[in-house]
């Protein structure tokens, strides 16, 4: 099937072009049978590998695992059917649990779902106001840094379930988390433990040598690694608590309890999905939650970040996507897909999603290449949801604990981080180090903030060092003739900004008091902002003062632009601007010689003066 290749969304296509943009340009190409049928065998695949992650995610963050199941379905059939990506899988992420989990302790469920809900709606402003292709922006070693950190963090959150530890108060954050994780050591379970062990070394077994692999039966090899390490895990605590008497094992059914209909339910309900409205959803500790304006603009601050880093995370994801599929998305159809999916998920006791690399990884290897894959992705969780909920109940807490220390692992990106620690400058390497410390401290708002403001200003500071302005020599072999006494050639080269304007500017002073003239030659500026404009003006009032003639040559099209709206080239008799050096020499002679043109046209009128007198001496005489 051919691919067609999405174009910069442009301020000249309509607003209406953004919805199910990959869809529709799926249905133009023509969607046949065969890639249908694969697209159905990708999605049910997909569906049972996101299955225990969507729960595991939902348990991290404190919420029930049913959280995690409503919003892959929602968010994930919503935003693949309205987005801008082929392949995308949406759902819940780890990189969610740094920001979801002290949020739901404060304000509690309702809190929660409403900060998606305003989240859903900053991504919606952001996808109809075009701001997708920003988000590349944000510089490399602010991302990789704050992804490790939200890595340790995931990581740190599962050594509870993971050893079984008895933890009275689990504190907010890291550093008192990681002490009264320590403190709790004694407390270790061995039945625990083992069961986490067991499930991380079939989840670690396609990473064994591939001499190894080639032992193990075939169907065993295909098979994913979750979909055999949590079924085994669960049969094995279910046979274990019928055989040995006194034997227990944290499972979702032990954890996790629901009313439904008046009977308390272990686990997951069959119920499906049920609407409900999420600011009547419990507070913090199960009180009642009180809806203010006060309470939003507490709740504004978690919004943005969760917003932010939907929005990071999903066109990453969607980025990795274009370079397995050969494809280009449209980063404006994805932020509004992803905003109406997180809209209307709290509606459902969702929680917040974004694009799953790894879900969408799998969904290209599966042979996905169209939106109908994850749709059916989701589907297939609904599904699941509605019949294997009483199987799932049996599922061990260190296991799903295991599986997020798999998540967390791929997700710090480890040979990444280490390569640019290595390879990178030093100050890249200051700002990965101090987004990852802070993200693991702090919280991640701080750490991109942090981060994009450090990055910011070191790349100023580098733009400015390759901003300079020079006097030329007199004889530079660029100059279409020798250079008239009194005249100076300044170049300048690089953007002409607020950072780089001292530089740029400071060797005008140098310029001696014999000076008559002075031309700007300005083909290597390619921008100027308004502070590079104010210096530069204030150059040409000094200038003026002297009566120094000044001449602009090569303005490029950007940099004439704002100085014809600065009034710069409307100053005449003070500024001449050229478009090249020809141009500007015969301006000079002009200025620099009005005499010499003023003679010439004194001679004119003397002789035609003349003429004219002795035409009517003539005229008398022939009278």
């Amino acid at each position: 099937m051919a691919r067609t290749r999405f174009h910069d969304t442009g301020e000249g296509i309509p607003l209406r072009t953004l919805p199910a943009a990959a869809l529709r340009a799926v249905l133009r190409e023509g969607y046949a049978g065969p890639q249908f049928r694969k697209d159905l065998a990708s999605g049910f695949l997909v569906g049972i590998v996101a299955l225990p992650l969507a729960m595991a995610l939902a348990i991290a963050v404190g919420v029930p695992p049913q959280a995690g199941l409503t919003t892959a379905i929602v968010a994930g059939f919503v935003t693949a059917l309205l987005g801008g990506s082929r392949i995308q899988v949406v759902g819940p992420t780890a990189a969610f649990i740094v920001v979801l989990a002290p949020l739901y302790v404060r304000f509690g469920m309702a809190g929660l779902l409403l900060s998606g809900l305003l989240a859903g709606l900053l991504l919606i402003g952001m996808g109809l106001l075009r701001l997708g292709r920003f988000i590349q922006f944000i510089p490399f070693p602010v991302t990789t840094g704050f992804t490790s950190g939200i890595a340790v963090v995931i990581a740190v959150l599962q050594l509870k379930d993971f050893f079984g530890l008895q933890v009275s108060h689990f504190p907010d954050h890291f550093l008192e988390r990681t002490w009264a994780l320590l403190r709790a050591a004694p407390s270790a379970s061995p039945t625990e433990f083992g069961f986490g062990a067991g499930t991380l070394l079939i989840l670690l077994m396609p990473r064994l040598p591939k001499r190894w692999l080639v032992r193990l039966p075939r169907m065993i090899r295909k098979v994913p690694a979750p979909l055999l390490a949590l079924p085994l895990a669960g049969l094995a605590g279910w046979l274990l608590a019928l055989s040995v008497p006194g034997f227990h094992l944290e499972t979702l059914g032990t954890r996790f309890h629901t009313l439904v209909d008046g009977r308390m339910v272990d686990g997951i309900p069959r119920t499906g999905l049920s609407l409900l409205w999420p600011w009547n959803a419990p507070g913090p500790e199960g009180r009642d939650f009180v809806l203010n304006l006060a309470t939003l603009r507490l709740l504004l601050p978690s919004a943005f970040a969760v917003a932010m880093l939907g929005a990071i995370e999903s066109l990453l994801s969607a980025v990795v996507a274009d370079g397995m599929a050969r494809t280009r998305h449209d980063p404006d159809a994805e932020l509004l897909a992803l905003g109406v999916g997180n809209v209307l998920t709290p509606f459902f006791g969702g929680i917040p999603a974004t694009g799953a690399i790894a879900r969408t990884a799998t969904n290209f290897r599966f042979g996905g290449r169209t939106p109908v894959a994850a749709m059916t992705h989701a589907l297939t969780i609904l599904a699941a949801m509605l019949v294997l909920a009483p199987l799932l109940r049996h599922l061990p807490m260190a296991s799903l604990a295991a599986l997020l220390l798999i998540v967390a692992w791929n997700m710090s990106e480890v040979e990444h981080f280490a390569h640019t620690v290595r390879v990178a400058p030093r100050s890249d390497v200051a700002v990965l180090l101090i987004c990852f410390a802070l993200t693991v401290v702090f919280d991640m708002v701080i750490a991109v903030t942090v981060g994009v403001m450090l990055a910011s200003l070191l790349f100023m500071r580098r733009m400015a060092a390759v901003t300079e302005g020079r006097i030329a020599e007199p004889d530079h072999s660029a100059l279409p003739g020798p250079l008239p006494e009194g005249v100076v050639i300044y170049d300048l080269s690089g953007p002409l900004f607020f950072g780089a304007t001292e530089r740029a500017m400071g060797a005008i002073h140098a310029i001696g008091g014999e000076v008559r003239a002075v031309i700007f030659r300005m083909e290597q500026v390619p921008a100027a902002d308004v502070t590079g404009i104010v210096a530069l003006e204030g150059v040409l009032d000094e200038l003026a003062r002297q009566k120094v003639k000044v001449i602009l040559v090569g303005l490029q099209p950007s940099v004439a632009q704002a100085f014809t709206k600065a009034g710069i080239e409307a100053k005449e008799g003070r500024v001449a601007v050229c478009r090249d050096m020809v141009s500007a020499f015969h301006a000079l002679d002009a200025k620099l010689h009005p005499l010499r043109h003023l003679e010439k046209g004194a001679l004119r009128f003397h002789l035609l003066h003349r003429h004219k007198a002795q035409l009517g001496r003539t005229r008398r005489q022939v009278g």
